[in-house]
């Protein structure tokens, strides 16, 4: 870079937002050189504007907040759905035969129906997202889950095989509305949270999804509870699994109103790509972080969805009357509120030592009590106290670390513009993770026994931690729009010739000071007046 001034070119890098911060190695990307001429479409980091948009009115902060809390809220249906087939698999199997119609093939279909539908909710909503706006594709997403609950509570059939067929299909319908929250609730609840605050986006963004997500499970296991007894345990079986999937409907349908009065966010307008996204330049953009979500997500799902649909396996396998269903629904309320405590301390960590460091401590908690559970299972599984205190001590720390961490930064790690669809790609690989896992625990269990359920959660744990450590960024950044246009001056650095919501709000600019009779150097200046810098990153 000898020959710069004689090439007339400067580089342009980012300010330092916070002393002695360590810039992580992933993310490095090499500097992006700007020609200082008239016209030039690079653009630069004004902090002034930042703070600005921070410090704004009473209304504007109000109207932020109620997107946060409308936008993930509905997270708990996921962990509802997830929550209740764990003490539905058992009632389907004593009210219709274990042996007959609900054998463990159907317990596994029925089971993964919802798994694949949410990969298909998060992948093509994601990509929606991108394009139009989040507000209407999050509303789709609550009529979709709405419907899909609905249909799963008057599932019928001239046969029973026939009506789990149904059932099957509609909670795949269920798990599309699931899959379509992800992105679309987490994506909208970020960006409100960073326009909101400048340090506690990372804990807000925690707690208003995956608290509510990780609530679904223990809230499942208390609505069982009520039903059942409403129902008189035993003799009314059916009526207890139908009020519980009727039930789904509700938790969506309470933020509905509000999920219609949200606005779209000024960091969405200014970074978004309405026409022909360049892919191929952001995947070698971003290919790097891509492999850190994914890799990660795959890991978690892989241990995290099968111990929570097949929890009351787990639990009936180490207690003496495997068949009380009450009992079994107590301690598996146990386990989830346990659980659950691990989400304040991820949403704590996250702004103070960095999402990175916080995803590698969930992660060697499944190393560590992982490996005590699966060593020490035949010894554990007589003491069933003690058994559900190293099991919750797992699931706390999943909960603390890559259930808290992954949803932040898939949706810090990418541009406004493919911030949607890159964050469906790493929920997409956590969920084929999640199927995968459902499919191999039943297997796993039959033929290499209990304790390498708990062994192999210690492997994903190590796994998760390299994969971390090599490939997942360090954010601690108090703007998302750093990444918007970090990314657009990249794709002009390659010859894009597409237009972002900077672009469009530069020509306005222009236009708006041509007609004024302003000199061009003034226009200029105004038409980089919202202007962010480019980091160094290394591909």
């Amino acid at each position: 870079m000898s020959d710069i001034d004689n090439k007339d070119r400067v580089i342009i890098h980012e300010e330092e937002e916070e002393e002695d911060v360590e810039q992580d190695n992933s993310r490095a990307i090499s500097p992006v050189e700007v020609a200082p001429t008239h016209g030039s479409r690079y653009i630069i980091y004004d902090a002034e504007a930042r703070a600005n948009r921070v410090n704004t009115t009473k209304e504007r902060k109000f109207r932020n907040i109620i997107t946060i809390i409308a936008s993930g809220f509905a997270l708990i249906s996921d962990g509802y759905v997830n929550g209740s087939m764990s003490m539905l698999n058992k009632v389907f199997a004593m009210e219709y035969g274990s042996k007959v119609n609900y054998t463990s093939k159907v317990a596994t279909r029925v089971s993964n129906a919802s798994l694949v539908g949410i990969i298909f909710g998060q992948f093509f909503m994601g990509i929606a997202a991108d394009y139009y706006s989040r507000r209407s594709c999050i509303l789709i997403a609550t009529v979709i889950l709405v419907t899909g609950s609905a249909l799963c509570a008057a599932s019928h059939g001239t046969t029973v095989p026939g009506m789990f067929w149904m059932l099957t299909v509609m909670r795949g319908l269920v798990g599309i509305g699931v899959g379509a929250e992800y992105p679309t609730s987490t994506l909208s609840a970020n960006e409100s949270a960073n326009e909101y605050t400048t340090k506690r986006r990372g804990g807000i963004l925690v707690l208003v999804t995956n608290l509510p997500l990780s609530f679904g499970g223990p809230f499942s296991s208390i609505i069982f509870l009520i039903v059942y007894r409403i129902c008189k345990g035993t003799k009314h079986l059916e009526a207890v699994w139908r009020t519980i999937f009727a039930l789904g409907c509700f938790w969506p349908l309470t933020v509905f109103y509000f999920r219609w009065k949200t606005a779209t966010t000024e960091i969405y307008e200014k970074g978004r790509i309405k026409r022909k996204i360049p892919y191929i330049l952001a995947f070698k953009f971003y290919w790097k972080r891509l492999l850190g979500t994914c890799g990660t997500w795959f890991m978690y799902d892989f241990v995290t969805f099968p111990n929570g649909i097949f929890s009351s396996t787990i639990i009936s396998a180490v207690i003496k009357d495997k068949n009380n269903l009450e009992k079994i629904a107590e301690w598996n309320l146990l386990l989830g509120t346990l659980s659950c405590l691990g989400v304040p301390i991820g949403a704590y960590l996250s702004d103070r030592i960095g999402r990175k460091y916080t995803l590698m401590i969930g992660f060697s908690g499944y190393i560590v009590f992982g490996l005590i559970i699966g060593c020490a299972y035949d010894q554990l599984s007589k003491i069933t106290p003690l058994f559900i205190i190293f099991y919750a001590f797992m699931n706390m720390l999943g909960s603390t670390g890559p259930g808290d961490m992954l949803g932040v930064i898939s949706s810090e790690s990418y541009s406004t513009a493919v911030r949607g669809v890159f964050y469906g790609i790493s929920a997409v690989t956590g969920k084929i993770g999640s199927v995968v896992g459902v499919e191999c625990f039943q297997p796993i269990r039959n033929h290499l026994g209990a304790r390498w359920t708990f062994i192999i959660a210690a492997i994903c744990g190590l796994l998760g931690v390299l994969i971390t450590y090599f490939l997942v960024p360090h954010s601690l950044e108090s703007d998302l729009m750093k990444q918007d246009v970090e990314f657009h001056n990249f794709l002009v650095s390659n010859g894009w010739t597409g237009k972002m919501g900077f672009d469009e709000e530069m020509e306005k600019s222009e236009e708006v000071s041509c007609e004024s009779g302003i000199e061009e150097s003034d226009s200029i200046n105004k038409k980089n007046g919202e202007v962010i810098s480019v980091r160094d990153i290394d591909p």
